[in-house]
């Protein structure tokens, strides 16, 4: 049981489960903090910095997969969906995190991953072993070639991470992965594996989890005859987004309920129609899912405009609450973003990776960034070093970098691991604290950037000027104030380069995207700033939070 969480209040005071207002926390655990000095992040590091995470004023924390793992894809590659991979810690080390969280009024969320598993998993294994045509076999999808000699893949479908989608097996089957040739793709047709995830679900609500972050949510089920891409008319994809995936939700949402204290299923959708999109949120499936496009927004009012809008429209029409995020372990950090020429997110990394990067005016926009999504109707979420102002490392040497789009494309995608170096929590040499000293192994990514000695958790605190003080402040304001969270919101009419909105409660958010100061409006008190303001004016690239009079 969560002890000590606030409860939200829509306008008329009423409650609402936490999920529909709630700030997360996004921790990977790897690159968190190193408990035990062997250069990885684990429980014990995550247990020792719980006191951080409360300090903040988040409501629960999101997990990346800390389960069995060869770490092929950073956890995402699961061979065992009931234990904690050794590097992490063990089970009852888990079981003491979340007692501990919860009671310092945190919730935990867990990454669930069902579209694949890892190579490693017993079942695949076993599947291997038993040969074309076995029982073992039909828990994935192994399929014979195409050509003279079945030398060709079944069909045309490319990897996420570069390549086919297909690998051959010794004996010249070739099996499903829609990433790495280590995650094999579990099909979801058939009932031994839809009996298996219901039970992973009930271990870990258990164990006392709230809930769960789906990994891509829209691809376990595939199109009947997983008939090729090309020529394909149908919409969606023949890999994603298939009809059947709904009735599977609505079994798992089925388990979820009958446990008390709200539990909840956020989805990870890429998903860009707004009304297939919203078929994820209804009542009888999942509760959230992630708002993909404000990520991936330019810094231009009138996109940002547009995707508010079209969000808060798709979640209206099931009744679900919006969630926002600027930043993930998938994307490139937002400060460096927003210090490019190009502002925007794409997944053409190749292309962007290497441009010039204003830092000093990406953590302006950031900052500002930051109390615009807090300021929004429903859920957000932190990604880990977010709330230090932490920008992407794209200077890692080759040698050290490890994510498989790297190593699949050949060097031409740099890959996610300059958004997932381990963070900096304190002192002036590296690892700035993510191992205890004297530590035995070096960081398993040792490439903290110099200029983070600034923005350690230890620097930054108790300076009202720095980014981590500007979190903090947000936060509390958001608990305290009435109006925040789920709700509704209200646009004022404004110049095309500013943003202005109040919501409930006398509040009141505004955002300069333009290059010239904006006057504020009268009759209004500052709240919170995310520059200075001169004359009661907010700068370019500036957001405040004002309570009307």
């Amino acid at each position: 049981m969560v002890e000590d969480v606030p409860t939200y209040e829509d306008a008329q005071g009423k409650a609402t489960p936490w999920w529909r207002s709630a700030v997360i926390y996004q921790v990977y655990p790897r690159s968190f903090a190193d408990g035990n000095g062997d250069g990885t992040g684990d429980i014990a590091g995550l247990r020792g910095r719980l006191g951080h995470l409360a300090g903040l004023g988040v409501d629960a924390l999101w997990l990346s997969p800390w389960y069995v793992s060869p770490l092929a894809d950073g956890g995402y590659d699961v061979a065992d969906y009931r234990d904690i991979d050794p590097a992490f810690g063990t089970l009852d080390e888990a079981e003491a995190l979340i007692r501990e969280a919860h009671s310092l009024g945190l919730r935990i969320v867990v990454d669930l991953v069902p579209n694949h598993c890892s190579e490693q998993h017993p079942w695949f294994q076993a599947a291997l072993t038993a040969g074309p045509g076995s029982p073992e076999r039909e828990l994935f999808h192994f399929r014979t070639g195409r050509g003279e000699d079945g030398e060709l893949p079944p069909n045309d479908w490319p990897s996420h991470f570069g390549g086919p989608a297909w690998s051959r097996t010794a004996d010249g089957s070739w099996y499903l992965h829609m990433f790495a040739p280590e995650q094999p793709d579990w099909n979801w047709e058939n009932p031994e594996v839809r009996a298996e995830f219901l039970s992973v679900l009930r271990f870990w609500l258990d164990l006392g989890v709230d809930g769960f972050r789906i990994d891509v949510t829209d691809h376990l089920v595939k199109e009947d005859g997983l008939p090729d891409a090309a020529g394909h008319h149908h919409r969606p994809h023949p890999w994603r987004d298939q009809e059947g995936v709904h009735e599977i939700y609505r079994s798992w949402r089925k388990v979820l309920d009958t446990y008390p204290d709200d539990r909840a299923f956020v989805a990870e959708l890429w998903e860009q129609d707004p009304g297939r999109f919203a078929r994820y949120l209804r009542p009888d499936e999942l509760h959230t899912a992630f708002n993909f496009p404000l990520l991936r927004s330019p810094w231009d009012a009138r996109s940002f405009r547009e995707v508010i809008n079209a969000t808060l429209h798709a979640h209206a029409l099931v009744g679900a609450p919006a969630t926002w995020v600027l930043s993930n372990h998938d994307t490139t950090r937002h400060v460096t973003r927003y210090g490019r020429a190009d502002t925007s997110y794409g997944f053409d990394r190749a292309a962007r990776h290497g441009q010039p990067v204003d830092l000093a005016l990406g953590t302006r926009r950031a900052r500002a960034a930051a109390l615009l999504m807090l300021a929004l109707p429903g859920s957000a979420y932190v990604y880990q070093g977010d709330e230090l102002g932490l920008w992407e490392v794209e200077d890692i040497p080759d040698h050290l970098r490890q994510d498989p789009t790297w190593l699949r494309s050949g060097g031409l995608d740099r890959g996610r691991d300059g958004c997932r170096v381990p963070l900096p929590w304190e002192g002036e040499e590296r690892p700035f604290g993510f191992s205890p000293e004297r530590a035995s192994a070096a960081p398993w990514l040792d490439v903290q950037p110099d200029g983070w000695r600034e923005l350690t958790v230890a620097a930054q605190a108790g300076d009202p000027a720095s980014h981590l003080e500007l979190y903090r402040e947000a936060l509390r304001l958001r608990r305290t104030l009435r109006g925040l969270g789920d709700g509704p919101m209200h646009w004022h009419a404004s110049t095309p380069d500013v943003l202005d909105f109040t919501r409930p409660g006398a509040f009141r958010c505004v955002v300069n995207l333009g290059q010239e100061p904006t006057s504020l409006p009268t009759e209004t008190t500052v709240l919170l700033a995310s520059a200075e303001l001169v004359d009661h004016a907010l700068p370019p690239d500036a957001a405040v939070w004002l309570r009307e009079h």
